[in-house]
């Protein structure tokens, strides 16, 4: 990529996406192109054509994602599955039609059977074992953006890369209680545990404003009740027993990993079959989620108790880990432990204010974390 080719970076407002976004204008490109959802909705298949013929993007990364765990997974299926796979068809095909020289599509972890040998391996996509039920919808989109890309290569001779990334967190992640995934799930129920210990009801109030509205199943635990005031508790819920493993990844080496591979030369592609041309991406290391929630408990310093919910579901398979061969025989690994990248997200997360209602206005600073400046 050359300092003045025009990027474009789909799903730049989120945790991977404005990762990306960071990264490209710390290296120097000054064309990279943004659209929020109001101003380019990707659904729409004549509006992205047109946002295509009018801007003209050399390199795309699509980096839209769903944002959720395991309950969000299993009661947004219908929408999910329909906005998400109208969405990366839309721009995969337009990015051929425009001679997009290489596209890069975010995948997911959750798209490798169920019951395949661990760590990971690329080759395993689609290996014969069946998914895993709770990650199903998103599995299939993501599974239906890979073999799409790969059609296109065979097909047209694109240079479309998808890419497996470890489970992503950072800056500018989801962290409504609702919908969220584990990491920063835990961080805010550990942060708000530790604002009730101290009595700081308004600090909890203007969380919820900037961060989403604290559900009842953790406001009885922390002692929250009536608009966040009452008798604080100490007891931090986290679903399941707290058994199984994961991998997590900082949205920043996420970034850098998507940049090395955008830069890398066409000579070095054709090495690889463009029919199965895939790439782990994460730190070679998991960890429970039981010592996850220990971690993140010392690090935003709350010392209560946490209540491992066995009622609730249990992350499934017991353990998923990625297989980094490829990237590491190409250079690149990762550089950011678990533990910095949980305090800086602490960071960034307590640098946020709300003025108004609404994740927006929240998130007005997601391009500027480590001084890297969007404007």
């Amino acid at each position: 990529m050359e300092k003045m080719d025009k990027i474009y970076v789909a799903g730049h407002l989120g945790v991977a996406g404005s990762a990306i976004v960071r990264r490209l204008r710390r290296e120097g490109f000054q064309h990279v192109v943004t659209r929020a959802h109001h101003e380019l909705e990707l659904t729409d298949a004549q509006a992205v054509a047109a946002f295509f013929a009018q801007e003209k993007p050399s390199y795309v990364f699509l980096a839209s994602e769903m944002e959720g765990g395991i309950g969000a997974a299993g009661t947004l299926q219908a929408g999910m599955l329909r906005e998400h796979l109208d969405m990366q068809s839309n721009v995969i095909q337009q990015s051929w039609l425009h001679g997009v020289r290489r596209l890069l599509f975010l995948g997911s972890s959750c798209a490798y059977p169920r019951d395949c040998a661990q760590p990971l391996r690329e080759e395993s996509l689609m290996a014969g074992s069946l998914l895993q039920e709770a990650d199903l919808p998103l599995a299939i989109i993501k599974i239906a953006g890979i073999e799409m890309c790969w059609a296109y290569n065979r097909q047209y001779g694109t240079r479309f890369i998808p890419v497996m990334p470890a489970n992503c967190y950072g800056p500018c992640d989801n962290f409504d209680l609702e919908t969220s995934r584990v990491l920063p799930a835990l961080l805010r129920k550990f942060h708000l545990a530790k604002l009730a210990q101290a009595g700081e009801w308004q600090a909890i109030s203007d969380d919820e404003r900037c961060f989403g509205v604290i559900p009842f199943e953790v406001t009885a635990r922390l002692g929250i009740a009536g608009g966040a005031v009452g008798k604080a508790g100490n007891a931090v819920p986290v679903w399941g027993s707290g058994k199984p493993c994961r991998e997590f990844l900082h949205a920043d080496d996420l970034a850098d990993a998507c940049h090395f591979l955008m830069e890398l030369p066409d000579l070095w592609l054709g090495e690889y079959d463009p029919s199965t041309l895939l790439f782990n991406i994460g730190t070679g290391e998991d960890i429970s989620i039981a010592d996850l929630a220990r971690l993140v408990a010392g690090i935003v310093g709350y010392e209560g108790e946490i209540v491992f919910d066995a009622s609730r579901p249990d992350c499934a398979p017991p353990r998923k880990s990625m297989n980094l061969q490829r990237m590491t025989r190409e250079g690149w690994t990762a550089s950011i432990s678990l533990a910095e990248g949980i305090r800086e997200t602490y960071d960034w997360y307590l640098s946020q204010t709300c003025e108004e209602e609404g994740r927006a206005e929240g998130f007005i600073d997601c391009f500027e974390w480590r001084g890297c400046l969007a404007l």
